[in-house]
């Protein structure tokens, strides 16, 4: 399907991928370069998101910002090209302390053809004022208009050293987020099915959750039953890659043995994957 416009296609990927979020539920995957990209789009999946520690690790560092924005857009925008679907970029914090910081990141990740993006309310592990946080979502609202990119404001509330209640502290963030333009509200960490169900009701927008981060692990149809509106898996097939290629490499190192092609697809199937 063509989903592009004469300015780039910005403003109709983000209308598609805004329709899937008023639908009853959607799962997004993650991907972290233009090849994971492809086989995601190529599976079936309507749009993708990216994931900041599959990047970070592909990059040979770890989660949390060290690669820097430029690397990460530099990864970002091999992602955007590679695919036709709507894509939904892991900007961590805004990679800026102030409201203009975020508004420059956003409107960069506009031009960039992406359709929309996460914004955290934490940096190193703490939670941000939520006013301050507030200001940061709306000066990302005004750098991209409703209508042209999807914000997905991501509370941290339940994933840091907050001491308090965290499901009014949430619901609270949640709708002052609303209210300064968020069309979603992304809540990672939040462990048991109830409190989820409580936040879906609760919360005024979408609701998204990552699957696989936390244990109890609560798979893609169980969450969008508990009113989940948005599934997304974060590092978890970056993981899952990064792995067999550890499996990979202790067997030829151990043994010399190549067991871990068993399953594995051929030269000639990558080739007609990634052909033009």
């Amino acid at each position: 399907m063509d989903i592009l416009d004469d300015n780039g296609g910005t403003a109709t990927r983000s209308g598609a991928l805004l329709a899937l979020h008023r639908g009853p539920g959607f799962l997004i995957p993650n991907a972290w370069n233009a090849g994971s990209a492809r086989i995601l789009e190529q599976v079936g999946f309507p749009a993708i998101a990216t994931t900041s520690a599959g990047i970070a690790w592909s990059c040979g560092m770890p989660d949390g910002g060290p690669i820097g924005p430029d690397t990460m857009f530099e990864n970002l925008a091999a992602i955007v090209g590679a695919v036709g679907v709507p894509v939904s970029a892991d900007l961590e914090a805004g990679y800026g302390v102030t409201p203009e910081d975020v508004g420059f990141t956003v409107a960069r990740a506009a031009e960039l053809g992406l359709a929309g993006g996460n914004l955290e309310d934490a940096i190193g592990g703490d939670l941000l004022d939520a006013e301050a946080a507030a200001e940061r979502i709306a000066a990302a609202r005004a750098a991209a208009p409703a209508g042209t990119f999807v914000l997905n404001a991501r509370t941290d509330s339940y994933f840091s050293s907050f001491d308090g209640d965290c499901f009014a502290e949430t619901v609270s963030r949640a709708i002052r987020y609303i209210d300064a333009g968020a069309d979603c509200i992304f809540v990672p960490g939040v462990r048991d099915a109830e409190t989820i169900r409580r936040l879906a009701s609760e919360i005024p927008a979408p609701l998204n959750m990552v699957a696989g981060l936390t244990a109890p692990v609560l798979d893609a149809p169980t969450l969008i039953s508990l009113g989940v509106r948005r599934v997304s898996v974060g590092g978890s097939i970056a993981r899952a890659a990064f792995s067999a290629i550890e499996a990979a490499a202790t067997e030829l190192f151990e043994t010399g043995t190549l067991g871990f092609l068993d399953g594995a697809a051929t030269y000639a199937d990558l080739q007609r994957r990634f052909g033009v």
